[in-house]
């Protein structure tokens, strides 16, 4: 007699299967960013319909003509709110996967993008110049091109007080260094002629993308894409790294070697988004945690998901400060924050094991 059994799926049909359900996901959230870049744009005061922003944003990109009586809101929408809306995008995607990455290179789950002071360091160069009046051949970009070059300052003085990439004492020494450059920038604001420079620590520290502009754009969304590009086809070793040294070391993966290259990608896309954005805390804190509950641990699938969520996540941040209480406009920092520390107190309840036990 002869029974017969039902057989599962077997390993290529199940990879199949996963495959495909990822391709549907990302499909949904690009639909999902492009849907909301395309309202985003023409919410404001002067709001304005998706398909007339579509109209205005083809008339610009083709060079095609508009009616003189549509000047100004062509002017509003492809000038002021276009690179700004996508800038939010950008930085949003940046902050995301950056946070995956250095979640990772520190193997620290509440590890984020500004963890190691590099915002710190972004911040008091930014001030520096705005007060200083140094840079000022670079005209309107001297300021960012100052936080910029503190970024990197921090970034280097980190990396040389920590004695190399050990990711316990870069953590400490990050943590150490962004209230050394905290200290330093109240120092200068406190020296400063005048009260501008308070106004300039507010939009640093908090963040913002009201100087966002067609010039910078390109730069940043280079740098952000090339760090997703690489930081997703590093999935595996990540993976592995995240295992241990010594696991890593038996695996194939140079643990310290990666850290290294890590710091140096991380570090470089983090002082170019807050060279034009400022710092804003808690998307690359949480957007991680939220995506792996989402689609795994796995940091392959993590780095495809993460930017998209972050772009989308970020675009309505940007929507909010500039609507709730217009004319005036929040901070992003502390929108981000309002979120950030209610989802973050209920991963910490839910998922108690990636902070240090139940």
């Amino acid at each position: 007699m002869t029974t017969l059994t039902e057989a599962g799926p077997g390993p290529g049909l199940a990879r199949a299967g996963s495959r495909t359900t990822s391709l549907l996901l990302v499909a949904m959230l690009g639909a999902a960013l492009l849907v909301s870049i395309l309202m985003a744009i023409g919410i404001g005061q002067a709001a304005v319909s998706p398909p007339e922003t579509v109209r205005y944003l083809w008339a610009a990109i083709t060079g095609g003509r508009v009616a003189a009586e549509d000047v100004t809101t062509y002017q509003i929408i492809w000038q002021v709110r276009a690179p700004r809306v996508l800038l939010a995008a950008v930085v949003g995607a940046g902050l995301s996967a950056v946070g995956v990455a250095i979640q990772a290179m520190v193997r620290n789950a509440l590890a984020d993008p500004f963890v190691l002071g590099v915002s710190s360091g972004a911040s008091t160069g930014a001030v520096l110049v705005g007060v200083s009046g140094a840079l000022s051949a670079l005209g309107v970009y001297a300021v960012s091109a100052g936080a910029f070059l503190g970024a990197l300052v921090a970034s280097v003085l980190v990396y040389l007080a920590s004695g190399g990439a050990t990711p316990l004492r870069l953590v400490l020494t990050g943590v150490a260094m962004a209230f050394g450059f905290q200290a330093l920038m109240s120092v200068i604001v406190y020296f400063a002629p005048d009260g501008e420079a308070t106004s300039t620590v507010l939009f640093w520290s908090m963040g913002g993308f009201g100087a966002a502009n067609w010039g910078s754009l390109p730069v940043v969304a280079a740098a952000t894409g090339a760090c997703v590009v690489v930081l997703r086809r590093m999935g595996r070793s990540l993976d592995v790294m995240a295992l241990g040294d010594e696991t890593s070391a038996s695996l194939g993966v140079q643990s310290e070697r990666l850290r290294r290259g890590l710091f140096v990608l991380t570090s470089l896309v983090t002082g170019a988004m807050v060279a034009v954005s400022g710092a804003i805390g808690f998307v690359g804190l949480v957007m991680p945690h939220l995506v792996r509950i989402w689609v795994g641990a796995g940091h392959a699938r993590v780095l495809t998901v993460a930017p998209l969520t972050g772009a989308i996540f970020m675009v309505w941040v940007d929507v909010a400060a500039r609507t709730l209480v217009a004319p005036r406009e929040l901070p992003l920092g502390a929108i981000t924050a309002l979120v950030g520390v209610p989802v973050f107190i209920v991963l910490l309840r839910r998922r108690g094991y990636l902070f240090g036990g139940r």
